[in-house]
Parts: C-alpha cells; sequence; structure tokens
C-alpha cells in the first residue's frame, strides 16, 4: 500500500509541477469566460437605435404601434411621400413605412423605403407591429374583444404527474441532464484516457519503467499511475469550477443597464413568471443528491476503468504514433458506441438495450447516468444500479489486474510490433 501512495504521489506532482498544467488549468476558464462575455459586449455596443416614419393611407394603424427598445416610430399624417422620400434622413429618420389603402381580410402592398436594408430587429418590429393591428382590426370588426380572448387563452397550458410512481422524475429534466452528463463522461474518459497512455509511452521510450518495475509489482504500479492521474484531473474540474463561479458573479459588470433592464422586465412578465414556477416544480421532482452522488460514482469508475485499458496500449506502442491510433480503436469503440446507445436510453430509459448496456461496465458510466434523471426507484430498479455499480467496480480491479500483466511485458519490449493476440496471452503467462 505504502508503494502505491508513494507512485500516486509521484504521478501527481510530476504532472502538476509541469507548466502545461498551469497554461491548461487556467486557459480553459478563460476561453469560457471569453465565449460568455465577448458575445455580451458586442450585443450591448452594435445595437443601433432605428426611427422609422410611418404613413397610414388606411387608418386602421395609426397610434396602434408599439415601440421597442431600439426602435421608434412616428406617424406622419398630410405629409408628402415624394419629399420625405428624399429628405427623410434630413428629418432624423432612418426610413420610411408606407402602408396603402388596404382590404383588411387580404392586406398588401406595404413599403418599406430606405437606403440601407432593414436588419433583422427592425425586421421583426414592423411585421409584429402590422400583424397585430391586422388582428385588432378583424376582432373588431367581427365584434370578438380582445381582452376576453386574452383571458380565455391564458393558463391552458395542461400539466400533470405520474400516479403510478410518485418517484419518476421529468422527462424534459431527464434529457437535459442525462445528455449533459453523458457527455461530460464522454470526453473525460477520451482526454484523460489519452492522458494516461501518453504517460505510459513516456516512460517506456524513456527507459523510466524499466528502472521502476525492479521495485513494485506491475499491478500496484498501474493502480499509482490511473489513481495519480485521476487526481491531477480532479484538482484541474475543482479549479474551473471555482474560477467560473468567480467569473460568473463579474459577468453582470460588462453587461449594459440596457440589458439589465431588459431581463428585468422580462423577469416581471406573468407568463414568465409561470414559467419559472412551473420549472421550479419540474427540478423539484429529480433527486438531486442521488444524482449528482452517482455522477461522481460513475464519473470516477469509468475514468479508473478506461484508464487501466488505454494505460495498457500505452505499454503495447512504440514510438510510432500509427501504432497507438490501430492499437487504441478497441478502446474508443466501447465509449463511441455508449454515446449511440445512450441517445436512446434518454428517450427510452426502459428499453432492455438500455438497462443491459446500463449494467455492463464498458458502457455503463454514460448510460446509467441517462436513465437515472428518469427516476428511482421507478424507471431504474434499486438492484439494477447496485448491479451496475458493483459491475463497475469489479471491472476496474479485473482491467487494472489485466492491464498490469500486459504492462509487465510491454513496458520490457522496444522494436517489436505487438498485435492485440499476442498481448492477450501475456495475461495469462507465468513469465
Amino acid at each position: 500500500m505504502n508503494k502505491i501512495l508513494l507512485i500516486i504521489g509521484h504521478e501527481f506532482m510530476a504532472r502538476v509541477k509541469k507548466k502545461s498544467f498551469l497554461v491548461v488549468t487556467l486557459l480553459v476558464p478563460l476561453a469560457f469566460a471569453a465565449l460568455m462575455i465577448i458575445p455580451a459586449l458586442i450585443v450591448g455596443k452594435s445595437a443601433s437605435t432605428k426611427r422609422v416614419a410611418v404613413i397610414d393611407n388606411s387608418g386602421y394603424f395609426t397610434g396602434h404601434f408599439n415601440d421597442s427598445k431600439n426602435t421608434y416610430f412616428k406617424f406622419l399624417s398630410g405629409a408628402n411621400i415624394d419629399s420625405l422620400k428624399k429628405n427623410y434622413e434630413a428629418m432624423g429618420y432612418n426610413g420610411v413605412l408606407l402602408i396603402p389603402q388596404i382590404d383588411i381580410n387580404r392586406p398588401s402592398g406595404f413599403e418599406y423605403y430606405s437606403d440601407a436594408q432593414a436588419n433583422l430587429e427592425l425586421e421583426s418590429a414592423l411585421t409584429s407591429n402590422l400583424n397585430a393591428a391586422i388582428e385588432k382590426q378583424r376582432m373588431e370588426l367581427n365584434g370578438i374583444d380582445k381582452h376576453k380572448l386574452d383571458e380565455i387563452r391564458a393558463d391552458v397550458t395542461v400539466d400533470f404527474k405520474n400516479t403510478k410512481d410518485e418517484k419518476s422524475g421529468s422527462s424534459a429534466v431527464s434529457f437535459v441532464v442525462g445528455y449533459a452528463s453523458s457527455f461530460i463522461i464522454y470526453f473525460t474518459l477520451i482526454l484523460f484516457g489519452t492522458a494516461v497512455m501518453r504517460g505510459v509511452m513516456e516512460e517506456k521510450v524513456n527507459r523510466i519503467a524499466e528502472v521502476m518495475i525492479s521495485s513494485v509489482r506491475p499491478f500496484q504500479l498501474m493502480m499509482g499511475k490511473i489513481i495519480g492521474i485521476a487526481a491531477v484531473g480532479l484538482l484541474q474540474f475543482f479549479i474551473w469550477g471555482f474560477l467560473l463561479f468567480m467569473m460568473t458573479l463579474i459577468m453582470p459588470a460588462f453587461i449594459s443597464p440596457d440589458s439589465t433592464q431588459m431581463a428585468g422586465q422580462a423577469a416581471s412578465n406573468p407568463e414568465m413568471q409561470e414559467a419559472v414556477k412551473k420549472m421550479t416544480y419540474v427540478m423539484g421532482t429529480v433527486n438531486w443528491t442521488l444524482l449528482i452522488g452517482c455522477f461522481i460514482f460513475y464519473f470516477l469508475g469509468g475514468y479508473l476503468f478506461y484508464s487501466s485499458l488505454f494505460a495498457a496500449v500505452g505499454s503495447l506502442v512504440n514510438e510510432d504514433p500509427q501504432d497507438a491510433q490501430s492499437l487504441t480503436l478497441p478502446v474508443t469503440m466501447p465509449i463511441i458506441i455508449s454515446v449511440v446507445i445512450m441517445m436512446r436510453a434518454v428517450s427510452d430509459p426502459t428499453s432492455t438495450l438500455a438497462v443491459w448496456a446500463s449494467i455492463i461496465p464498458f458502457s455503463s458510466p454514460m448510460i446509467m447516468m441517462a436513465r437515472l434523471p428518469a427516476g428511482v426507484p421507478g424507471t431504474v430498479p434499486v438492484w439494477q444500479l447496485l448491479l451496475s455499480m458493483a459491475f463497475l467496480i469489479a471491472g476496474f480491479i479485473f482491467t487494472t489486474w489485466m492491464s498490469g500483466r500486459i504492462y509487465r511485458t510491454g513496458i520490457l519490449m522496444y522494436g517489436k510490433k505487438v498485435t492485440l493476440k499476442e498481448a492477450t496471452k501475456w495475461i495469462f503467462s507465468k513469465a
């Protein structure tokens, strides 16, 4: 046990002291911050105010246009159209909207005149105001009270709960949480698994492992190396989480006051408040304590399981990178297949494929996390969850032992291209 702890400490400190660790640890949150702050700055500074002169020859639209944040309308009566078209810029307008005499049931002939192309925001403001005014005029002509109609349309959304299983989760939350957690595990397996493989390859090329393997057993060396690199990955995640949390605190300083005011107005909207209320109710149906605990378990378990396989591949590879690509294919294929199954498991978590894939260690880290948000013990029985966890632990121990057996021979072989068939024989050989 002491030797494993020494190897863990050596692997951890050797990687933390590298400049690349510091650079990657700082660059990732900075990249996320740039993705959030730069668009906010661009949106806040790029919006320009548009003033539109409106000539309403129909009489249906006067006084029925609503100004928006960056678009203002001015109805002009008795203005000369030709003169207005020539001098609208000198009068302080960005364009002229001409509304002809129209049939309210078949409106057509609207014209927006401007030297510059109308942007999407202006087109949306023009279209929405015209449509709203036409709808109001049609309702008045047909004797329909718009306020009564709005009352009838209000709160017509239907919500229900599963009466058969009170502990089942929301399908929407299951979809989002299942996808997010599964893809996080997927990228972690690929990223840190290959990091373990590269670490073993470097030791083999530099002949470091020859000294280490003479004093410790292959299983101890493999276990210490995997856990040591896992600790480095966890440290990076904690640092990223802390830095991203701090950036969310300072994010409001980069948002314009107008955007903040609009967000406040949107939050005070009754429809928005109702949506937030429903979302709060839906989020409350999920057992977050169980979900977070299982995520940590499958995050670590999946990493440890696949890292041992990547380490075995690293001990077989020499200086030729093409050997690494061919030998890692059998390891990465189950991960890719698991992503495909996960997409099915999110929408149908009780299917036979989803159930067995969530139990097998090769796919359980992603598939079980896709099923868990749907509800435990309703959609996912407790025995399936416990069996999946037990198989993943046993699978990690077995693959670490197996990789250690391959490692003890492969790490000492140079200049020879090793096949998977030959590596399999090393697992059960005595020498």
